[in-house]
């Protein structure tokens, strides 16, 4: 267990341990849109968050609020199907509770996902996006005021690790799925962004923006555990789209693409699972 000074997750995790048959290896949080991919998971076994001591319930459609145990391609695997934000009215302890506790049952590596609007020119609707780093604009950091973890003071340059982004595109290059690169900027939401903010976050290098999964991935670098991220662009943010932005509009286009967002996942879990180079 990577924590153990923290009741919380202790009895977190004692309530999931106990329901599943083996320790997962790998893990997945998915974002608005992609919870299908749970379907992917063999044998499942699956227990609804609400059941789980602690564990804060999901109010956003597109969100199911479920832990899914099982394997894929014989990689024991859990998917956490529906996050939550801090958008919600959650504080950021339980927005990156879903990390601490997938890192508490064993898993060595972690996929993140989300549904994105496009600011870079490369970007369209449909696309799938390799985060390759991030820009926090939340305001707020879910390690303050925290003691849970490895380190106080986190390094961030391989928040999204190299190894396993070489390797999700390797899979994604034998797949024939064309995977694009950028960096991702997250907001506090859950207003979309205005144009301004658009072109300010722009200017200063991210190419897609969210309101969730970089608080998850921080506190995975607290507990040193390895994480690759995948962004379904699912729309062109304001000022770049030609008409209003809906939370409709996104759930619609993630499920458009989610066959092949599926596909790409499944062929790179075994791949992703491999244990890393020390």
């Amino acid at each position: 267990m990577r924590e153990t000074n923290d009741p919380g997750i202790r009895a977190a995790h004692d309530y999931v341990a106990e329901r599943i048959p083996e320790t997962p290896r790998l893990g997945l949080i998915l974002g608005s849109g992609l919870g299908s991919f749970a379907d992917e998971v063999s044998n499942p076994v699956v227990i609804p968050t609400g059941e789980i001591p602690g564990y804060p319930v999901s109010t956003v459609p597109g969100h199911a609020g479920r832990l899914v145990f099982g394997r894929i391609d014989d990689v024991p695997v859990v998917v956490v199907q529906g996050r939550v934000h801090f958008y919600e009215g959650y504080p950021m302890e339980q927005v990156v509770m879903p990390a601490r506790l997938v890192a508490a049952l064993g898993v060595t590596v972690l996929v993140v996902t989300n549904a994105s609007g496009a600011m870079g020119d490369h970007l369209d609707p449909g696309d799938l996006m390799s985060i390759t780093d991030h820009i926090n604009m939340m305001g707020t950091n879910p390690l303050i005021g925290q003691t849970w973890g490895f380190d106080r003071f986190p390094d961030m340059s391989m928040a999204y690790h190299p190894e396993l982004r070489k390797r999700l595109h390797a899979v994604a290059e034998q797949e024939g799925i064309k995977l694009k690169e950028g960096v991702l900027g997250g907001f506090m939401g859950p207003t979309y962004e205005t144009s301004a903010e658009v072109r300010f976050l722009k200017s200063i290098g991210a190419d897609a923006a969210c309101m969730s999964t970089i608080p998850e991935v921080i506190a995975s670098a607290r507990l040193k555990l390895p994480v690759v991220g995948v962004s379904c662009i699912t729309n062109k943010a304001t000022g770049i789209s030609p008409t209003p932005l809906t939370h409709e509009e996104v759930t619609e286009t993630a499920a458009k693409v989610e066959m092949k967002f599926r596909r790409l996942l499944r062929a790179a879990v075994p791949e992703l699972a491999k244990e890393l180079a020390r």
